[in-house]
């Protein structure tokens, strides 16, 4: 076995995010950002029955990760929420939640058999965050949405058994692409997005670099799965690090796992 951690990417891509994390009985969801009946349908699939979720945890309030929400959360009001202060402020669904659904997250909790900690990302949200989730020492960490890496962001991917890591462009794709000048300027700003290469320089800056990772994010416009694994790697075997790890790219209409 490679890592305790089950990872399903449900959905990845600027229309809509989600991932389900599990160690045995206990399974949380990363953002809701596909509609209730799609995330419903792929929680299912990856034999999981949507109630028995130990919790949601948002990384932020942009659209693409909370749209099937507000839908979820009124049909499934037993399984609790998790967001930080400033993030709660931005979502008026939760004027439509139970007191027992809505939880502050200002750095970690337990749920089950997993240890959830929140990290500080830069991206153009009101107080968006990455997960480090943990289970006894091994450590499975989500970080997308992010414009630069931090030393935040490096600490959380060290040493990480899987990562959910963001290839969201290729730099010359979006350069020469068809979006308006302040949308390209968003994406490479500080507030942004990851590109392919700074993911590949990433993995090979940190010590221990994780054992699984999905690609995730990716642009329907600017990048390709071909060409987000192909920069990755490439960075990664000029260093001699691809030796024992497994690559997986995220999709946005499928489910990816790292299920055998």
């Amino acid at each position: 076995m490679r890592t305790n951690f089950e990872v399903d990417v449900l959905a990845s891509g600027s229309k809509g995010n989600a991932s389900l994390i599990r160690v045995g009985a206990t399974a949380i969801l990363i953002d809701a950002g596909i509609s209730c009946r799609q995330l419903v349908q792929r929680i299912e699939a990856c034999g999981v029955e949507p109630e028995n979720l130990s919790g949601i945890f948002l990384t932020h309030e942009h659209r693409d990760h909370i749209s099937g929400l507000e839908v979820f959360a009124k049909k499934y009001d037993q399984v609790p929420i998790f967001a930080n202060e400033r993030t709660w402020t931005q979502l008026p669904l939760r004027r439509y939640l139970t007191r027992e659904q809505m939880r502050v997250i200002p750095r970690g909790c337990t749920l089950g058999s997993l240890r959830i900690e929140s990290f500080k990302i830069p991206h153009d949200a009101v107080d968006p965050v990455g997960y480090k989730i943990y289970f006894g020492d091994e450590k499975c960490t989500y970080l997308t949405d992010c414009g630069y890496v931090t030393k935040a962001c490096e600490q959380a991917v060290d040493g990480a058994a899987v990562l959910i890591l963001e290839a969201n462009h290729d730099e010359e794709m979006l350069r020469q692409g068809p979006y308006p000048m302040y949308l390209k300027q968003r994406i490479l700003g500080q507030k942004g997005h990851l590109s392919n290469r700074t993911a590949g320089l990433l993995l090979n800056k940190v010590s221990l670099p994780p054992r699984e990772v999905f690609l995730a994010h990716l642009s329907e416009t600017n990048n390709t799965p071909g060409t987000a694994r192909k920069t990755v790697c490439q960075e990664l075997e000029a260093s001699g690090r691809m030796d024992g790890m497994a690559i997986y790219v995220a999709s946005q209409r499928q489910v990816i796992s790292n299920r055998a």
